[in-house]
């Protein structure tokens, strides 16, 4: 009896394992009755409107995007366009590099000739600056020489007194030739600038210098060293002794630091000598 019940308990336990089985295949959709597949439950489908709609926003987001990303890589290679040939290849580079050896030569060609233009600009100004200094000083020359020029410097004033003998043009002019080999540059005859074609003539009541009659007291000036001209008159046997011992006149030299002559002479008129061109 006892057997029995262990066989009927054990009916009963494979009996409800069973019944266990069925019921998950049954909650899985597996239906042993009719041998009908597994059921699969489909998702709800969705209106082609939202899908449509969903693709516009999405591409237009990308456009968007890629017109901003576009912008920003042509502001950024603007900006850096130094740095942008680190993406050159090494024939690009080559080539970039020729270019810019090319546009430095001729940019070091055109400031070499911009600086001759400027060393010839310059040289031509200093010729010319140097003529007119040259020109200034040779017309300075020129206008003492010719006597057109008032001048002032060291130099001697000879004065010479004549005491009931005259003075006679000889030993006058043999003064002033004196003076001329003693270095004097500007020389005056009392009222009378004394150039190369100066004359002395003699008169009854005087000395005519250059046709301007004049008389004693005869007073020279004369522009030089004032000791080389001092020597050159009163030197022993000299014009200044002759004109003391000789013809007894009175005769003063002295030096001063400031000889001053304001004589001048109109230029003369030549009319057959001409400058060599």
């Amino acid at each position: 009896m006892a057997k029995h019940d262990d066989i009927e308990s054990e009916s009963e336990t494979e009996a409800q394992t069973e019944a266990r089985r069925t019921r998950r295949r049954s909650k899985n959709g597996d239906n042993t009755d009719t041998g009908s597949f597994p059921m699969v439950r489909r998702k709800p489908s969705r209106s082609l409107n939202a899908n449509a709609t969903r693709a516009k926003v999405v591409t237009s987001v990308l456009v968007g995007l890629l017109c901003a990303l576009l912008g920003f890589g042509y502001v950024v290679q603007v900006r850096n366009t130094s740095s942008s040939y680190e993406s050159l290849s090494e024939d690009e580079l080559v080539r970039v590099l020729d270019e810019t050896s090319t546009q430095v030569d001729k940019l070091e060609e055109r400031r070499n000739e911009l600086n001759r233009q400027l060393t010839s600009i310059q040289s031509a100004a200093d010729k010319q600056k140097e003529a007119e200094k040259i020109a200034q000083q040779n017309a300075l020359t020129s206008g003492i020489l010719s006597g057109r020029l008032p001048a002032q410097g060291k130099g001697v004033t000879i004065h010479v007194t004549q005491h009931g003998t005259h003075v006679d043009a000889a030993t006058m002019f043999t003064l002033i030739e004196e003076l001329r080999n003693a270095g004097a540059e500007v020389i005056s005859f009392s009222s009378v600038r004394v150039v190369t074609s100066t004359y002395i003539k003699d008169t009854k009541n005087g000395l005519i210098v250059d046709g301007e009659q004049l008389s004693s007291p005869y007073t020279i000036k004369a522009i030089g060293n004032p000791s080389d001209l001092q020597n050159a008159i009163q030197i022993a046997g000299g014009v200044g002794s002759r004109l003391k011992v000789t013809l007894n006149a009175t005769v003063s030299v002295a030096q001063t630091d400031s000889v001053k002559i304001d004589e001048v002479r109109t230029p003369k008129q030549y009319q057959y000598a001409r400058t060599v061109e």
